[in-house]
């Protein structure tokens, strides 16, 4: 039976929201460790005190960026193409990732993230948050993204 567009869409979502996803207790330890590689804090009492501040923030501006993705895809791509690559395998899983890492590699995706990581500090300024938290959690979403890439440039 051929795939809808829709079914196409939600497969690829699903797809890449699975491979950027984080429980909490592996968020807050690799924002603990991001801490202290990049010496942004002076010791671990206050890396695990930072991490515990930072909002999950990672899974609304990755769900935005691959919906982008996916978007994009469905416009440029025909259907009984992007169906091929949405049959499960491993091979076309990593298919799909390395093209979402080259997607978020465009120049106008770098423009987008940066916007997005901007409003990010400018919100939390609005609500009364520490803006520096804000820069911290951008830094930390840009070195995720970043190794993201590298683990799929190796796959």
């Amino acid at each position: 039976m051929p795939m809808t567009a829709e079914t196409a869409r939600a497969h690829i979502t699903a797809l890449l929201l699975e491979r950027t996803a984080q429980d909490e207790a592996r968020r807050k330890e690799a924002l603990r460790d991001y801490l202290d590689v990049t010496q942004a804090t002076t010791d671990r009492a206050a890396s695990e005190a930072l991490a515990s501040l930072i909002p999950a923030l990672m899974p609304g501006l990755y769900a935005k960026w691959i919906g982008m993705f996916a978007d994009r895809l469905m416009e440029t791509v025909p259907l009984a193409q992007v169906e091929l690559v949405c049959d499960g395998s491993a091979e076309n899983a990593a298919a799909l990732t390395l093209a979402y890492v080259m997607f978020l590699e465009s120049a106008r995706m770098e423009r987008q993230i940066d916007e997005d990581l901007a409003a990010l500090g400018a919100n939390a300024a609005a609500e009364g948050q520490n803006p520096a938290l804000a820069d911290m959690a951008a830094s930390y979403i840009r070195a995720r993204l970043g190794v993201l890439a590298e683990k799929t440039k190796k796959q």
